[in-house]
């Protein structure tokens, strides 16, 4: 059988089919192929996430709570798309978004309901959002500052990676050049005022749920990782002053070993390109840390209850490849959001495998198994090629606008559904073992009557503020936009002076335009 990259799986692997160095290394030590941690999990286990958000604010806050409540180690916080677009709730395009795949931020006044009663100095916080991340996270330091919590005590991330939005997922707003800077000012910003937290989740999930294979995931993952940090050097900062707060996000499918080499072969990867591309001194700018989420794509609507399997033998395939946090998907999220008590046996997935499983004895326990050690290799192998085919268009930029990196992941895709529709992989209650009747399943509904609530809370904000000083704040952004100065600072006088999500993005917007993709055939 082939693997899902390509390479062929051989029924049985011996020493010839290591081709690497043959020096597997040791974890916590470049090339960082076993760990970046020479402890890994023996001493405690990964950060359990888990990425909920829905509806308003308040309904989202008392998730977290729920889930803090039942051992959840850190914060994954979910936008809806019109946050994720940089628009209001109350901006025509919004209607009938608002609030349905994760929460509606709108202003501070949101962030305030959403982080209610948790404390931002003990618990980390993770925010997926990208082409206003660095809004965001300016809303979530004005609030840890109102709780007296200063920037220097916060820890999380964000996920601030605009490129892998252009390739697969499409929720950018700016054109590729300004939105790269403002990656650059996030970074600079980040390093003075928030020094702990990672400025960029580098992600691979999305590109994968689109239908990457794991040589390609992890290939034009390393190619944005590049392009931002010439972006940042090109700005003036060092490699070592920033690049210890890189972090990437990966998905971790149930094709187990696979994912297990791909894993591997991306910190052997990262920690190469960084000592002798970039000329990185630090061990932690070598150290490829990441995050990883189960495979939503995989999960199925059929028999939704076989998605506990599905995600469980996934996450065992992150743990075993050395993750350093970890989302479970909930089984019944290929309906619909998930419910509380599907997000509950989704982390109790973590708990068994850190506490019953016994996998966190020892570290990186599948090194020197030739299997695994062949399909590193191989997994590496493809990924390089990839990465010099991205390059030979000059740019991880110059290839997107080529629309290199999406017909790739896009012959994948339909290569996997070619071979699921024929019958060829198997995906169990889909195109094999069916069920003749299926279970009525209720899900979890977002109630349409949030839109309206959020509208009100708009209205509300804009009666009560101080306009003229929300239209000084933004006008001076704008002439910094128009500029090379930092923005970030100017972006947190006016979200403090109530200026909105929307608002903020719209002055942008004025100033750098908005990105439209050109259709290639």
């Amino acid at each position: 059988m082939n693997a899902e990259s390509g390479f062929e799986i051989k029924p049985v692997y011996g020493p010839a089919d290591v081709t690497g160095d043959g020096a597997i290394g040791t974890p916590g030590e470049f090339p960082y192929t076993r760990g970046v941690y020479p402890t890994m999990y023996t001493k405690r286990p990964w950060t359990m996430r888990q990425y909920a958000g829905f509806g308003t604010a308040a309904e989202s806050n008392a998730r977290y709570h729920q889930l803090l409540a039942a051992g959840t180690m850190g914060l994954s916080v979910a936008f809806d798309l019109p946050t994720q677009m940089g628009y209001d709730s109350d901006d025509p395009i919004a209607h009938g978004e608002v609030g349905k795949v994760g929460v509606a931020i709108d202003s501070i006044d949101d962030m305030r309901q959403l982080f209610a009663g948790i404390p931002l100095d003990q618990v980390s916080t993770s925010m997926t959002i990208n082409a206003p991340g660095s809004v965001l996270l300016l809303l979530y330091q004005l609030v840890a500052e109102e709780h007296g919590v200063p920037g220097a005590a916060l820890q999380g991330t964000i996920q601030n990676d605009i490129l892998k939005e252009y390739i697969a997922r499409g929720t950018y707003i700016f054109p590729p050049k300004p939105s790269l800077r403002l990656v650059a000012d996030t970074f600079a910003y980040c390093r003075s005022e928030i020094p702990k937290w990672n400025t960029i989740s580098i992600s691979g999930y999305h590109m994968a749920e689109a239908g990457a294979s794991p040589a390609q995931e992890i290939a034009f993952t390393l190619a944005n990782g590049m392009e931002y940090v010439r972006a940042a050097l090109a700005a003036g900062l060092a490699v070592d002053d920033f690049a210890p707060r890189l972090s990437f996000f990966f998905v971790a499918r149930t094709t187990l070993l696979e994912e297990i080499a791909k894993f591997r072969a991306a910190r052997r990867m990262w920690a190469r390109i960084m000592r002798d591309e970039f000329g990185a001194k630090d061990p932690k700018s070598l150290m490829l840390r990441f995050h990883t989420q189960t495979a939503g794509v995989q999960l199925t609507a059929q028999q939704p209850e076989v998605n506990l399997v599905r995600v469980a033998i996934q996450a065992l395939g992150a743990v075993a490849g050395g993750t350093q946090s970890l989302h479970t998907n909930a089984y019944d999220e290929a309906i619909a959001l998930p419910t509380e008590k599907s997000a509950r046996l989704a982390l109790r997935t973590q708990q068994v495998l850190a506490y019953e499983s016994g996998l966190t004895g020892t570290v990186d326990p599948f090194a020197g198994s030739y299997a695994i050690e062949a399909m590193t290799d191989e997994v590496e192998r493809q990924a390089t090629g990839l990465i010099e085919r991205v390059f030979g268009y000059g740019s991880a930029v110059d290839a997107i606008e080529q629309g290199f990196q999406k017909q790739e992941i896009e012959s994948s895709a339909y290569q996997i559904a070619n071979e699921i529709d024929a019958g060829d992989r198997v995906v169990v209650g889909v195109n094999r073992f069916a069920a003749d009747e299926e279970e009525r399943y209720e899900p979890l509904r977002v109630d349409p009557a949030i839109e309206a609530a959020q509208v009100a809370r708009l209205a509300e904000l804009r009666a009560n503020r101080d306009g003229s000083a929300v239209e000084v704040a933004l006008a001076d952004l704008a002439k910094a936009a128009q500029g090379t100065e930092n923005v970030l600072p100017l972006m947190k006088e006016a979200l403090r002076a109530h200026a909105t999500v929307g608002e903020v993005c719209h002055t942008l917007r004025g100033v750098w335009g908005v990105y439209h993709p050109v259709e290639r055939f």
